[in-house]
């Protein structure tokens, strides 16, 4: 039999092992946004002789600028619009599916789950050429409905996937029990399904959020007015044929990166929640 210390010090090893493995991942994934904001108070001319995270004389104009000469102002309201619509729209949409698959019986309910699970394999820019013929035939392209939907639509597959799996798990016992008091199959779904979702919404919404909040390929495609442009397109106004404005490059990122922080920073006890626990009640 192995001495107690045998089995104390291989403990203390491998959570030392374990936590510089964490520490090395967290610090791999914060340098290139501190490496970003850094940049972003640099000058042009420093930027590349100035190796270091924190410059020594920090330059807070670059915000101004960047902000007024990209245009960041009526950008940043449509990616805000855009944003809320087709999240709102993924939430109400996959939500309601997702309880209609895992609760009711219906005609053609496995082959409509599986060609939503079918459509999971196939890459956004495969559905360019579809998307833009269809928004022609119904008058919907360089429109903001057309894009919402084509957004809502890009990110319901994965949404459906994840609440079904949760709505499989939820204990029909609360179903019935609202059943018993009165409460329609709506009632049920606003009343008792999706309260217990919101970790699985949580995710939903993060990661559909930041779906459409980068999205700028499609939104090439769709809009000809540049006026309906979401904020990534703002970022192009610094990268010339010939000289790049990294500084403003970098002070446009920072700008648009801080909405989605704050998302997560907000949910984050949600999607901790549904990622750790398997999206499990209780």
């Amino acid at each position: 039999m192995k001495h107690p210390l045998y089995y104390k010090s291989k403990k203390v090893v491998l959570n030392t092992l374990i936590h510089l493995f964490l520490l090395t991942v967290v610090v791999s994934c914060l340098f290139p946004l501190i490496w970003m904001v850094g940049s972003s108070l640099k000058t042009q001319q420093t930027i590349f002789k100035d190796t270091s995270l924190i410059p020594k004389q920090m330059h807070w104009e670059n915000y101004y600028l960047a902000w007024k000469q990209g245009g960041f102002g009526r950008y940043f309201l449509n990616s805000l619009f855009y944003t809320v619509s087709v999240v709102l729209g993924i939430v109400l949409v996959s939500s309601l599916a997702a309880y209609a698959f895992s609760r009711f019986n219906f005609f053609g309910k496995n082959l409509i789950f599986y060609m939503f699970m079918a459509a999971m394999m196939i890459p956004i820019p495969g559905s360019f050429v579809p998307l833009y013929v269809l928004l022609n035939k119904l008058h919907l392209r360089n429109t903001q409905l057309g894009y919402i939907l084509c957004m809502i639509n890009v990110g319901l597959s994965t949404s459906i996937f994840l609440l079904k799996t949760f709505f499989d798990k939820t204990p029909k016992e609360l179903e019935d029990a609202a059943r018993i008091d009165g409460c329609s199959k709506w009632g049920i779904w606003w009343h008792v399904a999706l309260p217990l979702a919101k970790p699985v919404l949580a995710v939903v919404v993060v990661f559909n959020a930041l779906n459409v909040w980068n999205e700028y390929v499609l939104a090439l495609i769709i809009f000809d007015n540049r006026n309906l442009m979401p904020l990534q397109v703002a970022l192009t106004t610094f990268q010339g044929e010939f000289i790049t404005q990294y500084p403003l490059l970098m002070a446009g990122l920072t700008i648009t990166a801080i909405p989605i922080i704050l998302i997560y920073l907000l949910m984050q006890k949600y999607i901790v929640k549904g990622v750790t626990q398997g999206a499990l009640v209780g």
